[in-house]
């Protein structure tokens, strides 16, 4: 009987477009297969659970028999960022969607945001990438003191500060006046993050593991609020904490990048809970999807592969083990925002059925469905559950 779910979710891993990928721009995005083909990642552990067996993954090195479950799922939320992704994973579907400022914020905003905050003046409001608008507005931030706010395809509102100039903990004291402030339904913005940076020089600026997500609370009830409120831990590991604003959690753990990450999980799978584990793998989508660098994205998963031995032999005959993403980031496309794409899946444990395709899913939903049924937990509105596939 298993007893515990651990979902490790690799940010801004996907597996091939959306049907509806030209609706935001991201006709052609396959965030593995454009990896594959640039790389070859040396990836032999998720290869044997069934990675490249999913349907029309477009790579052929298909194994003859997995050892674990597998399938991929389309995201029926609008928007392609972590939020909605996470909240669709967990049973609520976003609709309709934040908005988003492709031609950055309007003036009342601004004026507004600098009004309550105390701030004289910002600098930027542009969209684009963040790694390039700190080159262009970092020394001027550093002589000025005033933050750079930006935006993307997604919809973030962007703090940018260097940590020298506006200490972390102020920073994210300004975050949280902008989150109220963009709650309101003229705004409704997404997220607020907060990027905070250190270095000396445009040509050393480097953004920190202290960056922090504000997220709006308009999700609706989750697979981490029943878990919770039936008894049984929830323990997020990574930036869930911030996703969910910590709503339906009981231990969380900030992490350093991957490697912090992967031994967080690998210490609370050690430990005897019931419930969830739930992990967020960021430098895949943060460090190497937005900055289009293809080789360093692939060796990233070649090392969490490499650590999957450590995860598999540690779980409990009790534990099942899903991996997954949110939602796509192509580093070989020309784009450096997210993409429009299906996610992976795949399921193992002692009691978790061999070489079965769970086949296309229509909603990210199906993976809390299947996980509140596996546990004898009640069920959300969203999703099928696919246990009567797996279970042995």
């Amino acid at each position: 009987m298993i007893k515990r779910a651990i979902i490790i979710v690799l940010d801004g891993f996907g597996v091939g477009e959306l049907p509806d990928a030209n609706k935001y721009g991201d006709q052609g995005s396959n965030t593995l297969k454009g990896i594959y083909e640039k790389c070859k990642p040396k990836i032999p552990n998720m290869k044997k659970l069934g990675l490249y067996n999913i349907e029309g993954i477009g790579i052929p090195e298909k194994e003859e028999k997995t050892i674990g479950s597998y399938g991929k799922l389309a995201e029926k939320s609008v928007g392609k960022n972590s939020p909605v992704g996470h909240w669709e994973i967990s049973g609520h579907i976003t609709n309709p969607g934040f908005t988003t400022y492709p031609k950055a914020f309007p003036q009342e905003m601004i004026e507004e945001f600098k009004e309550k905050t105390g701030i004289k003046d910002i600098l930027c409001n542009e969209v684009g990438s963040g790694t390039e608008i700190l080159k262009r507005y970092g020394e001027e931030h550093i002589k000025t003191g005033y933050p750079i706010i930006y935006t993307s395809a997604d919809s973030v509102f962007q703090i940018a500060a260097h940590e020298d100039i506006i200490p972390v903990q102020e920073l994210y004291k300004i975050c949280k006046i902008a989150r109220q402030i963009l709650n309101k339904p003229e705004y409704n913005v997404g997220t607020v993050i907060a990027r905070p940076f250190i270095g000396t020089t445009s040509k050393n600026f480097t953004r920190t593991y202290n960056r922090k997500d504000f997220e709006s609370d308009t999700f609706g009830k989750t697979m981490l609020d029943i878990i919770s409120q039936n008894g049984k831990e929830v323990i997020s590991i990574g930036k869930i904490e911030d996703l969910f604003s910590l709503r339906g959690i009981t231990s969380n753990y900030h992490t350093q990048g991957n490697e912090d990450g992967i031994e967080k999980t690998i210490q609370e799978i050690k430990k005897n809970t019931e419930g969830l584990i739930f992990t967020n793998l960021v430098d895949t989508d943060m460090l190497y999807g937005h900055r289009n660098d293809v080789e360093g994205y692939s060796k990233a998963l070649e090392y969490f592969d490499s650590k999957l031995p450590e995860i598999m032999k540690n779980m409990k005959e009790t534990d099942m083990l899903i991996i997954t993403s949110d939602h796509g980031n192509d580093p070989t496309t020309p784009s450096t925002d997210h993409s429009r794409e299906y996610i992976p899946m795949l399921v193992y444990g002692k009691e978790i059925k061999e070489d079965v395709n769970v086949g296309i899913r229509d909603t990210y939903a199906d993976i809390s469905a299947t996980v509140l049924d596996i546990l004898g937990l009640e069920k959300l509105k969203n999703g099928e559950s696919f246990k009567e596939g797996i279970l042995k």
